[in-house]
């Protein structure tokens, strides 16, 4: 069974983006610690203001796509401000502004991501949902690969490069959001699952589902429907935010995964761009087959399992003279996790809550993971200027070793539940 042609649009339009976004996160880390002299504390600061910028704007721009029921112009705003940031950082000098600029960035990410997943999860079978998603994120890994390798091409070219560097994301970031505005259609998710399931039994002249409290007249233009946070109470939907927020808590910034290997290495810095590439190659042939693998065994558990690959990342990173191997071995693992996780949670978060409050539902999931990220990044930092790289390694990896079981039972349920619902 094919993806929507909604699909492979937003799929173009995450590339470019990603090529863009990319491009500038693969040379920050070393931009903040060895161009600006920065220590890892305060890497640790900017990389936790990366994550959790995102965390309240993620809820914020899932709920107006459910309100207004056009999720592709909340988008669309999304991705605007982050192509504004990209212009700002041509102009931007010193560590202040790049810091303020990366956060706006941020928020713009924020605001695009859930009316996205939210438009993948309206125009997709919901039986192929986690291909759908794994498609997508296909796509826009590659993008996260070829960002990383852009900038790698500028650096070895033009040492201290960073202009050029942020010259093509700005390019990038623009032909993005001229393909959103111009291919993807105004999906209406709310009023498509109305009209789906109520018209059709007027026309046969049957009455009203049990329960149906909403009329044509509410989705019609200028028209109101009620919106309610009640999914937040549902059992299934607080075990996946309970357990999504416990994993990202113990999920440190890719950044001091790569810090860490070239640390311990000693790798020239112009080589440290292709660290990125590398993770995002392994998560673009791994995303399509890690969704259809959730399609078929459950979501839950592909979610809650990839996580052990994280922990063999953690491993690998914390070894002492790892050398090539260790190396590609963390990349790859990070690649594994990111295909097993990123689509997979919104596609479970999607079919948990109904049609009308899909989008504020994933980006609850995602916000709840920004947030804890976040905090996830700073405790890090602080742990590498306290501890020092490999036990600072090591104790976050002892802490997930406990968690995944944890997780593992929690939202085993869950799945039997989507199982249910889809055959309903």
């Amino acid at each position: 069974m094919r993806v929507s042609s909604v699909v492979v649009a937003l799929g173009f339009v995450s590339l470019l983006t990603d090529i863009s976004s990319e491009a500038v996160s693969a040379v920050l880390p070393l931009f903040i610690t060895s161009a600006l002299g920065m220590s890892t504390l305060t890497y640790g600061f900017v990389d936790g203001l990366m994550q959790g910028a995102t965390a309240l704007v993620r809820v914020v721009g899932g709920w107006a796509s459910d309100r207004g029921d056009h999720p592709k112009w909340v988008a669309f705003l999304g991705y605007g401000v982050s192509a504004l940031t990209r212009a700002g950082l041509l102009l931007a000098s010193g560590f202040l502004a790049i810091t303020a600029l990366v956060a706006v960035d941020r928020v713009g990410k924020g605001m695009r991501t859930a009316p996205r997943d939210a438009m993948i999860a309206a125009s997709s079978d919901p039986r192929t949902l986690g291909r759908s998603f794994g498609v997508h994120r296909t796509f826009d890994t590659v993008g996260a690969a070829l960002g990383p390798l852009a900038a790698f091409v500028v650096l070895w070219a033009i040492p201290n490069g960073y202009r050029t560097v942020f010259v093509i994301s700005f390019g990038c970031a623009v032909l993005g959001l001229a393909v959103l505005g111009l291919m993807v259609p105004d999906l209406r998710p709310r009023r498509a699952a109305w009209l789906e399931r109520h018209r059709a039994r007027e026309e046969r002249g049957l009455p009203k589902c049990k329960g149906c409290t909403c009329d044509l007249t509410a989705l019609a233009p200028g028209g109101k429907q009620s919106f309610s946070w009640r999914f937040l109470t549902e059992p299934g939907v607080r075990r996946l935010m309970g357990v999504a927020g416990l994993l990202a808590l113990l999920t440190v910034g890719d950044g001091f995964v790569y810090l860490s290997l070239q640390t311990r290495d000693g790798f020239a810095s112009q080589w440290f761009p292709l660290l990125y590439v590398g993770t995002n190659a392994a998560y673009m042939c791994l995303a399509t087959p890690m969704g259809r693998l959730a399609d078929r065994i459950g979501r839950a558990k592909v979610f809650v399992a990839s996580h052990v690959a994280l922990l063999g990342a953690y491993l690998c990173a914390a070894v002492v003279g790892g050398g090539t191997a260790s190396t590609v071995a963390t990349l790859a693992l990070l690649g594994l996790f990111y295909a097993g996780t990123d689509g997979v949670l919104s596609a479970l978060a999607g079919r948990l809550a109904g049609p009308a409050v899909r989008g504020s539902a994933i980006g609850t999931a995602q916000g709840v993971v920004a947030g804890s990220r976040m905090c996830a990044s700073w405790l890090f930092g602080l742990a590498w200027f306290t501890l020092g790289r490999s036990p600072a390694m090591l104790v976050v990896a002892g802490l997930l070793a406990v968690a995944v079981p944890v997780a593992w039972r929690t939202l085993r349920p869950l799945d039997a539940r989507l199982r249910t619902q889809a055959a309903a």
